[in-house]
């Protein structure tokens, strides 16, 4: 517990709470998803997060029944993004939302029947992200009115998951933190994919492990949001005349992963 705090920045090195960590201290969710929320309110994309964090805090309201596995992966095609999963869950919400608002309780319920929607659990949705909003409110954080952009959601997403990257290996492996090996779960919509880069929300071991829930993202974006646990090697120190100064080349790992292989430093 206290190496997840102090990877999503709540604790210091001391143990004490840091700013993030008594802002955390007032969500009613799951520390990971907490963190995204705290990030998604100083990167101006709170609407999506909250949407996001909602749906990660409950089952998932989309149903697959055993004998009609392809018609339910028809129907949930329709709220897919090509390069995340996360974000098929703010298509889901904004197509259900317009429903919502044009037909009656009844025809909702037939409506989420059809699109192989589990309604109960598309009520429990609502009031979990109705619970966040107002807290968000109370804290002072403000939604965004318009769309933000794929690296805002995932930056702020990516706060609460820096010990779930991975880099992809080789064949459809991938390397993550801790020199865990992970494989992308078959029904992400990156499976085929198979990205550079990607983060999930989380890992599950089965036959092997596997990353659920999965958006592909930058190296670029891992260091400014894990600062606080990026270590640095510094490589081939020389002495340029040109610029009369010492270079060096600057490595930088979390978690034993190398998000940035080389760059000339000062």
């Amino acid at each position: 517990g206290v190496r997840l705090l102090q990877e999503l920045n709540a604790l210091d090195s001391k143990g004490l709470l840091t700013k993030v960590g008594r802002q955390l201290s007032k969500l009613p969710v799951d520390p990971r998803i907490g963190r995204m929320v705290v990030e998604a309110a100083g990167n101006n994309c709170l609407s999506e997060v909250l949407v996001i964090a909602s749906a990660l805090s409950i089952q998932d309201p989309r149903e697959r029944p055993l004998d009609k596995q392809q018609q339910a992966d028809e129907k949930h095609r329709q709220w897919k993004d090509d390069n995340s999963d996360f974000l098929a869950f703010v298509n889901l919400w904004n197509g259900y939302e317009e429903q919502r608002q044009e037909l009656s309780q009844n025809q909702l319920r037939k409506y989420c029947q059809k699109q192989f929607l589990s309604f109960m659990r598309m009520r429990e949705w609502r009031d979990v992200h109705r619970q966040l909003h107002i807290i968000c409110q109370q804290l002072g954080y403000k939604e965004n009115n318009d769309p933000a952009s794929y690296e805002q959601v995932h930056r702020s997403l990516l706060a609460g998951l820096l010990s779930h990257i991975g880099n992809k290996h080789e064949n459809k492996e991938y390397l993550g933190a801790r020199n865990r090996k992970f494989f992308i779960f078959p029904a992400s919509v990156l499976y085929k994919r198979s990205p550079k880069w990607v983060m999930a929300a989380e890992m599950v071991e089965t036959s092997r492990l596997f990353a659920r829930m999965v958006a592909r993202i930058e190296p670029a974006w891992v260091e400014p949001i894990a600062m606080h646990l990026v270590k640095r090697n510094y490589l081939e120190p020389h002495w340029e005349k040109k610029r009369a100064q010492v270079v060096a080349s600057e490595q930088v790992s979390l978690y034993g992963l190398i998000i940035v292989a080389k760059r000339r430093i000062n």
